[in-house]
């Protein structure tokens, strides 16, 4: 038997074995020639070929349900995205390159601005990039990349999956996922969990490992080379989630159970799933390809939206996420030589303050209009002296709760003199990662820095807790980390009083909290800040379990 091993971020509980099917790599670039001798003609092929694209997308969204759903239909809206489809005809008449060339030249080009963008929009590049390879094979009449038809169980091993591809896959066929790229908070892990698929990513040598069948482990990351007639082993099946939709341990401590949600679709599946009301609503939907600012009015129905299912429950909505990191037209912004370090988050509104009251205003309508119990939070924070300021633009403008976002390590350190000038405080883990870690979340290379097991990251999470009980104040994590069951107690045990996460993660979460004691929960999170590595943290988490 093989002796071969690697290790990587494990994302997605369970361990299963068995063959290897590889999914094929992405196209490469097509080629920019010949020159069309039509060039109109040429760029006429473009728009029907992201049309049959999209519609390919929806169908598969048909058969899906929740966060895949949600994940396949964004999918399809990129790909018949006017401003992707008008800029490759542009490139066709003006540069007579051929169709699949000016595509990917397109694409490529939103693709960098999104990357540019860090953090929650720089995810989205493996999805541009998926709808541009999608479409080059479709003019090019080849097939697409991604994952073919699996005739028996099998472990899936791939440079990186994208979302659509990961939306659509049949826990039936597949054993486990394993990437060489990818991170924590990618869609990959995300669907993996909510489909219940053993999954580890950032593999490092993943595609050099020329095994037959692999034993994937998803709670500790390692995957081993196995012989190719090692038996089969299926991760077990999950059994029906029982949970009552009140966040509580099981002897009544209280953990809010919330959602995190980014768009009105986002809204209905996390009250679909149960959430008690929403930990973070991303805002940025609204602003994104906006040659202008959005108006207050525009702005309000939009938020409303979102805000209706929730109805008399809290939200808490986060301002504008924005700066010269993110290419927003309207905001104008300097290059700068290292956006995730600079002028983004609350640090625009120090210039713009217009802009941050024109959003609080539509905010405060649309708590109005909806119902809904709304706080609203800013990113970025970094001070005692930001956060006051936030704070008495936001009950100026009406709103009674005001609260920001613990991004920065610097804030976690004094985070019981911020929570003196504010009602409440949510960390924002995957940025609070990238910090403590200077590990950029999107680079494979790094990504176990960006392990939320990681104990020192466990250790600044434990000292906002601890300001939040002195304070009485609530303290929350709306970072993917909160999607982890077993995680999720140990963050309880730190002191934190909600736990926010996407839609397919709200019941496991509320059934994990409501199958333990709140002493318990204290013990694993000092098992968790004892350990040395985040495996050695979650071995130290189960046996304290």
């Amino acid at each position: 038997m093989p002796s071969e091993f690697l290790t990587g971020v494990a994302v997605s509980p369970g361990r299963a074995s068995g063959p290897v099917v590889r999914v094929a790599e992405p196209l490469g670039e097509p080629s920019s020639t010949p020159a069309p001798a039509d060039p109109v003609a040429e760029a006429a092929r473009i728009e029907p070929a992201a049309q049959l694209v999209a519609a390919r997308l929806e169908k598969l969204a048909e058969t899906a349900a929740g966060e895949a759903a949600t994940i396949l239909i964004t999918t399809a809206a990129m790909a018949a995205d006017p401003a992707l489809v008008s800029q490759a005809e542009q490139l066709v008449k003006a540069e007579h390159l051929p169709a699949a060339r000016a595509v990917f030249q397109s694409a490529e080009g939103f693709a960098q601005a999104l990357a540019a963008a860090g953090g929650y929009m720089a995810e989205r590049v493996r999805d541009i990039r998926d709808v541009r390879d999608r479409i080059v094979a479709e003019l090019l009449g080849v097939e697409p990349p991604g994952v073919p038809e699996l005739s028996t169980p099998s472990v899936l091993v791939a440079r990186d999956l994208a979302p659509a591809d990961t939306a659509g896959l049949n826990p039936a066929k597949v054993l486990a996922l394993v990437t060489e790229e990818g991170g924590p908070t990618s869609h990959t892990a995300i669907l993996a969990r909510a489909l219940g698929i053993p999954a580890v990513v950032a593999v490092r040598g993943l595609l050099a490992l020329d095994a037959p069948a692999l034993a994937v482990d998803g709670d500790t990351g390692q995957v081993n080379a196995v012989a190719a007639d090692a038996p089969v082993v299926t991760a077990e099946a999950r059994t029906a989630i029982e949970w009552d939709g009140t966040g509580n341990t099981s002897d009544g401590h209280r953990v809010k159970v919330l959602g995190n949600v980014g768009s009105a679709t986002d809204a209905k599946a996390a009250a679909d799933a149960g959430a008690e009301g929403v930990g973070l609503f991303r805002t940025e939907f609204c602003y994104l390809d906006a040659p202008a600012e959005p108006t207050v009015s525009e702005q309000l129905a939009a938020y409303t939206a979102v805000l209706t299912p929730f109805r008399g429950k809290p939200v808490i909505v986060r301002t504008l996420d924005a700066g010269a990191d993110k290419p927003l037209q309207f905001l104008s912004p300097d290059a700068e030589p290292n956006p995730a370090l600079g002028v983004r988050g609350l640090r625009i509104a120090f210039d713009r303050p217009d802009v941050l009251d024109r959003q609080l205003e539509a905010i405060a309508g649309a708590a109005e209009d909806s119902g809904a119990e709304v706080s609203v939070m800013a990113p970025m924070v970094a001070t005692v002296e930001e956060a006051a300021w936030f704070a008495d633009r936001v009950r100026a403008a009406g709103i009674p709760r005001a609260g920001v976002m613990i991004e920065i390590p610097a804030a976690a350190l004094i985070a019981q003199e911020i929570l003196g000038v504010v009602d409440f405080v949510s960390i924002g883990t995957n940025d609070l990662a990238q910090y403590t870690f200077a590990a950029d979340r999107q680079l494979g290379a790094v990504a176990k820095l960006n392990d939320p097991w990681q104990p020192a990251l466990l250790r600044l999470i434990g000292l906002i807790g601890r300001a939040a009980k002195v304070t009485g104040k609530p303290a929350g994590v709306c970072g993917e980390a909160a999607a982890d069951p077993q995680l999720a107690l140990v963050l309880a045990g730190l002191g934190l009083t909600s736990l926010s996460m996407n839609a397919p993660a709200v019941r496991s979460v509320g059934a994990s909290l409501a199958s333990v004691t709140f002493k318990q929960c204290e013990a694993a999170a000092q098992a968790a800040l004892a350990a040395a590595d985040p495996a050695s943290a979650r071995a130290a988490v189960k046996a304290a379990l």
